[in-house]
């Protein structure tokens, strides 16, 4: 799955810039640093605007009361994975386009392989009640969705919040 709406992303130079900082935070780095691979932090947030640091696992918590969080997929919103014992770290992701109400495109690092970029990977609601509390999400190597079910916090939307920090969670 590749290719990207430049329409929903922005524009070509929105997206040629978060992609140059991305890449450019592997080139800078001094010494066995340099070894590292692009995570999917500093990508999520060159590409979501969401100036949130930290691993993965802490986005949720550090966006309470800096910006809305809720349970709906939104394009621009970042994704927040759950840790678990697959991802001990949790990931985030950045929603690209909605599909359906259950289904949306992803763009994110360092899923499919260290380092790799992909832009439009498709992830699935595949919670029981269709909340968003669980997604599957495609998996390039095997070229289908991955099998594993992985737990969400919710989405990290960029704006800040209307009432104190108050987010838009799940009714339930």
């Amino acid at each position: 799955m590749v290719g990207i709406s430049m329409k929903r992303a922005g524009g070509p130079g929105r997206w040629l810039a978060a992609l140059g900082l991305a890449l450019g935070l592997c080139a800078v780095l001094p010494g066995a640093a340099q070894a590292r691979i692009l995570q999917c932090v500093p990508y999520a947030r060159a590409v979501s605007g969401i100036e949130i640091h930290g691993n993965a696992g802490l986005w949720w918590s550090k966006a309470e009361g800096r910006y809305q969080r809720g349970a709906e997929p939104r394009p621009g919103a970042v994704m927040a994975f759950r840790p678990s014992a697959a991802m001990p770290l949790g990931h985030v992701a950045v929603v690209g386009e909605i599909v359906d109400e259950r289904h949306v495109l992803l763009d994110h690092a360092n899923w499919s392989g260290p380092g790799r970029i992909e832009r439009r990977a498709l992830a699935a609601d595949v919670s029981e009640a269709g909340d968003w509390s669980a997604v599957r999400v495609w998996w390039a190597p095997d070229n289908t969705l991955g099998a594993r079910e992985n737990p969400l916090f919710g989405f990290i939307y960029n704006e800040q919040p209307d009432d104190g920090g108050a987010d838009i969670l799940r009714q339930g």
